[in-house]
């Protein structure tokens, strides 16, 4: 089982290299890209800036720390709660509290594995809404973006290894510096499989829900996560 979620997202993104959707830069005009190794998945998009070193910082510092990651979370922890996982960390308020900071914490983890990694290969790791039309080829495109980044100048799109080994990093390290003696790294591969699982939604969600600079979700911040502002918006 857990052979096939590791192999279909790479199937996801060879599938969709025969035909690229073409992204729409959700980035200030303003703002710049970086580079990484890794094999061209689309045609560059010539809309396409790279996002300055404060906009990587804001995006992080929101996606890290900001209220989405808290709510998660706060709504993971109830899960936990409800289903009495792990065990050992009982239930009351003490309970609660351990499921909560330990969630928190492997967020965190993932999200800083993430941009830390992008930073080091020259990646650029925020989402870019797609210029394509159809229920279809956008949700192909939110779905590949979890996968992939962009490359150089021109903002091609590469098959992103920090996308891919940040979910893991947090549940990882979770199994072996909190989490009680008996999980091992067959939890933590299962952990972190429902870990790039919310990744994608919260894609999907960029794609679908963000409508622009005077949406309700763009009031919300929602455009300050991981999904870079409207080219050309005025906030």
């Amino acid at each position: 089982m857990i052979s096939i979620w590791i192999i279909a997202p790479v199937v996801l993104v060879l599938a969709a290299s025969a035909s690229p959707a073409q992204p729409l830069s959700l980035a200030d005009p303003n703002v710049s890209s970086s580079p990484i190794a890794g094999s061209t998945l689309a045609r560059p998009d010539l809309s396409y800036t790279r996002p300055t070193q404060s906009t990587k910082i804001h995006n992080y510092v929101f996606d890290a720390f900001g209220p989405y990651p808290i709510a998660g979370a706060a709504l993971t922890a109830g899960i936990g709660q409800y289903s009495n996982s792990p065990p050992e960390w009982g239930q009351g308020a003490e309970g609660y509290s351990k499921r909560f900071v330990s969630d928190f914490g492997i967020a965190a983890v993932s999200t800083t594995t993430r941009y830390a990694l992008a930073e080091a290969l020259k990646e650029d790791t925020l989402y870019y809404r797609c210029e394509c039309t159809g229920v279809l080829p956008r949700l192909r495109h939110a779905v590949v973006s979890t996968f992939t980044a962009r490359r150089g100048e021109d903002g091609h799109r590469v098959f992103s290894i920090p996308a891919l080994v940040a979910p893991y990093a947090g549940t990882m390290t979770a199994v072996y510096a909190w989490y009680p003696g008996r999980y091992d790294a067959t939890d933590s591969l299962r952990m972190g499989n429902y870990n790039l699982l919310v990744y994608m939604a919260g894609n999907i969600a960029l794609e679908f829900l963000y409508s622009g600079p005077h949406s309700m979700l763009s009031r919300m911040h929602l455009s300050n996560g991981h999904g870079a502002q409207n080219a050309g918006s005025n906030p």
